[in-house]
């Protein structure tokens, strides 16, 4: 599904704290990991996404829309498909069905 990350550079969402390395006990690293710098607290998981489906002017739905056109050349008819790309309107925010966990989260989660 091809995460791109976060736009902020420099700016651990899941970084707490404690993150600077001056801390005096290894184990509030630990519970520190969900929360945010600042009293904002987050979660690492992602309960919806963007869609990549767009409606067209019928109400349809699906990724990509066609025309079909036909061109004549030399006397013979053909048919091509045209590639719409206008008058779409996006699906917009989609609620997953199972929680998935965020691009950026710092932990290994099975080791080998």
């Amino acid at each position: 599904m091809g995460g791109s990350g976060s736009k902020v550079k420099g700016a651990w969402p899941f970084a707490g704290s404690g993150a600077g390395g001056d801390s005096g006990s290894e184990g509030q690293e630990d519970q520190s990991l969900t929360r945010l710098k600042g009293t904002r607290k987050s979660t690492p998981f992602i309960f919806t996404r963007r869609s990549s489906l767009y409606y067209d002017e019928d109400g349809d739905l699906a990724h990509e829309f066609y025309e079909e056109t036909v061109v004549t050349r030399n006397g013979r008819k053909r048919s091509k498909l045209k590639r719409i790309q206008k008058n779409l309107i996006p699906q917009g925010i989609v609620k997953l069905n199972h929680p998935r966990i965020h691009v950026d989260f710092p932990v290994i989660l099975c080791e080998v």
